[in-house]
């Protein structure tokens, strides 16, 4: 490998992974990415000729030999993996701590011995119990379902085994297709697309959160890193990554109906208790984002240009 700074995203081939994989295209750093899904889908592989893939298994820890014996210690890691859907992951517990809390990641940089990898750890807002608005890093999490205590689980191991992290926890992320698409749905995607066919659709009033644009993400990730590279300070930190606005289904839906120019009474608005979704959901995770701004200097762009950003891109490609 050459002199220049390395850096691993866990869990490249999904959505965000992408997107921060093309980013650091950008950048000097050598990188590679792990995917659990084997192989990579060749739009992906086209797209980044030069980075190293892994396949890696986190329940497991299979793969992790591999990066150390062709790629090396990271400089930075960013795990971007994870088991996401609530309901998945109420439905198996076991496989939800496996994959959300990273111990075999965290126990194979320590096998490194020498302590200069910095852990960049996405967590979500669903560690928040969702009684009141605009939740701070401080608040207490109590988590409604096994998706958040094993996001909480994820984050108290990491801050007890690890010298160098950032936990991030973020909102719904939204924007642009990937370059090579994910199979799951995408927010602003999927509500464009029920109402672009005419029909009535429901929507929830009273479940709140702070919808974050995928750029935005990326930007606080590549800003971390580079931070870390240059100053090589001692970093634990946890922020709240979302978007300024508090916004409820309704609103993301009123949102892209007034962007399209659809007709807003296809929007029914429904209380989340009249649908079994088989997983409890937090009702308002809505983020103070503060210290994010201070620490970073970023701000994150409004719902409804980020939403006109996404649309935007959907209509180019």
């Amino acid at each position: 490998m050459s002199g220049r700074r390395r850096v691993l995203v866990v869990g490249g081939t999904g959505y965000l992974g992408q997107h921060l994989l093309q980013a650091f295209s950008e950048t000097e750093f050598d990188l590679a990415f792990t995917h659990f899904s084997n192989p990579p889908p060749h739009p992906f592989l086209h797209a980044f000729p030069h980075f190293l893939p892994f396949h890696v298994d986190l329940r497991t820890g299979q793969g992790f030999q591999a990066i150390s014996d062709t790629f090396g210690q990271p400089d930075v890691v960013v795990n971007c993996a994870a088991l996401s859907v609530p309901r998945d992951c109420e439905a198996d517990p076991a496989a939800a701590m496996s994959i959300n809390v990273p111990s075999l990641l965290v126990n194979w940089l320590l096998s490194f011995g020498v302590n200069k990898t910095f852990l960049i750890h996405l967590s979500t807002d669903q560690v928040y119990e969702g009684l009141k608005s605009f939740y701070k890093e401080e608040d207490e999490a109590v988590p409604v379902n096994v998706y958040g205590e094993s996001k909480i689980a994820a984050e108290q191991f990491i801050s007890e085994k690890c010298s160098n992290f950032a936990v991030l926890r973020s909102s719904i992320i939204f924007g642009p297709q990937t370059i090579s698409p994910v199979p799951k749905s995408l927010p602003i995607q999927w509500i464009d697309g029920v109402l672009s066919k005419g029909n009535a659709v429901d929507f929830f009033h009273d479940e709140f959160r702070c919808p974050v644009y995928v750029t935005d993400v990326v930007s606080i990730v590549v800003a971390l890193s580079e931070k870390w590279i240059s100053e090589g300070k001692q970093v634990r930190l946890l922020l709240n990554v979302g978007g300024p606005d508090r916004v409820s289904r309704v609103q993301m839906a009123e949102t892209v109906a007034e962007i399209r120019g659809y007709n807003k009474s296809l929007i029914k608005s429904v209380s989340a208790s009249s649908v079994d979704r088989g997983v409890k959901s937090p009702a308002d995770i809505s983020m103070d984002i503060t210290k994010l701004v201070e620490t970073l200097g970023i701000s994150p762009v409004s719902f409804k240009d980020g939403v006109r950003l996404t649309l935007s891109d959907k209509a180019k490609s």
